[in-house]
């Protein structure tokens, strides 16, 4: 069996509940796991229920697209594994680097925000009227091109599909054409020149790339129709940062289109059928 009596089990639920997180708690219980829940509502079903765990503290989540709780969950995350790094010996000097890379993330954000804002808005007003878009990440980012895609979808009603960028010629290339906005997250780590491989690739079909690139990067603007710069951050805080963009990207889109993007047309806060 997969889960056992020496299984952790991590839950992560906004409101805590969720139907199908929480039938999947009450299985890893019935196996015997510890489960451990990351909630943002104080009380709720899945943070009583389960045997331990942690309030993101993200405050009401107003709009049903969530936006901090995202955010927070992944700090949350990302600090249990430091603590459980320092259990299990991480090196000194690695562990300062990493907190301290950590205590820097909010004025980070808050960085991303006041900077990129305007540009932003200029961008949502070319492409609301896109049928398609492409979110196309590699790594740690791909995660966040699927963010930047649900967003997308959730408030602004527009089809986009979030994808790895090293899979990008398995099928998505196909799709790819002038009329296509293709948004790429090609931070300055060790895969960009792979991912600048894929920008060329895409701009080779006359897609338009919008792309989430760390500061000092001119190279890129060579390429890309737009250039959305991040701080440099360590690689393992990046989804904190590159998700910004996205999910303002997807928030001006949706204000461009007149939409009423806190309540989006067939979503609920909290799903709690199955």
């Amino acid at each position: 069996p997969v889960i056992t009596d020496d299984t952790a089990v991590i839950v992560i639920s906004q409101s805590g509940e969720t139907a199908d997180t929480r039938a999947a708690l009450h299985e890893a219980k019935k196996k015997g796991a510890l489960v451990f829940g990351i909630c943002n509502v104080v009380g709720s079903t899945i943070a009583r229920e389960t045997d331990a765990g942690v309030y993101v503290h993200a405050g009401p989540e107003i709009g049903v697209a969530s936006t901090k709780a995202f955010t927070s969950q992944v700090m949350v995350l990302t600090l249990i594994a430091l603590l459980l790094g320092r259990m299990r010996n991480i090196s000194l000097p690695t562990g300062k680097r990493m907190a301290e890379a950590i205590s820097k993330a909010p004025d980070q954000i808050k960085d991303v925000l006041e900077k990129s804002e305007g540009m932003i808005k200029e961008i949502a007003k070319l492409y609301k009227d896109a049928k398609n878009f492409l979110y196309l990440g590699r790594g740690i980012n791909f995660p966040v091109a699927l963010e930047g895609a649900l967003k997308l979808k959730e408030i602004s009603y527009i089809h986009a599909e979030g994808y790895p960028a090293a899979e990008m010629k398995h099928g998505p290339i196909a799709l790819i054409d002038e009329n296509m906005p293709v948004v790429f997250i090609a931070t300055k780590d060790d895969i960009y020149d792979k991912v600048i491989s894929n920008i060329q690739e895409v701009k080779a079909r006359k897609a338009k790339v919008i792309a989430i690139a760390t500061e000092g990067d001119e190279d890129i603007k060579t390429l890309a129709d737009h250039v959305i710069y991040i701080p440099k951050v360590e690689s393992f805080l990046q989804p904190l940062v590159t998700v910004i963009p996205m999910q303002l990207l997807a928030y001006y889109i949706a204000a461009e289109k007149g939409l009423d993007i806190d309540k989006p047309r067939n979503l609920a806060k909290s799903v709690t059928v199955e």
